[in-house]
């Protein structure tokens, strides 16, 4: 909860969701885990990166995304996070950096 956006709901949904955090190999297993990885469709040589794989927890996934935007939009205090996620979105756009900054929210917590 001590990161901006992020209050007690999705707070309590995650520690619910990822229930026993031993069974992840690392903290970066978290974010796959609840579909907030794209989905790589290969077929002989062409790899095309698509939208995000949407496995896991419908719900926690919403809770993050929402948290990403209010951090990325509404939240007047800079932070590392928030620098890192508008360098994404002036690369990416604004929507893939909401994304990765709600995959990063995941793994941070």
């Amino acid at each position: 909860m001590t990161i901006p956006g992020v209050g007690p709901v999705v707070s309590l949904a995650f520690s619910a969701t990822i229930d026993i955090p031993a069974r992840f190999k690392n903290s970066k297993a978290v974010g796959p885990a609840l579909g907030l990885t794209p989905v790589l469709n290969q077929s002989g040589e062409s790899n095309r990166i698509g939208r995000v794989s949407l496995c896991g927890d419908a719900m926690m996934r919403a809770l993050l995304y929402e948290a990403a935007q209010v951090l990325l939009t509404r939240v007047q205090k800079w932070s590392w996070l928030k620098a890192w996620a508008m360098t994404v979105a002036r690369r990416r756009g604004v929507q893939k950096a909401i994304v990765a900054l709600a995959r990063h929210l995941a793994v941070a917590c």
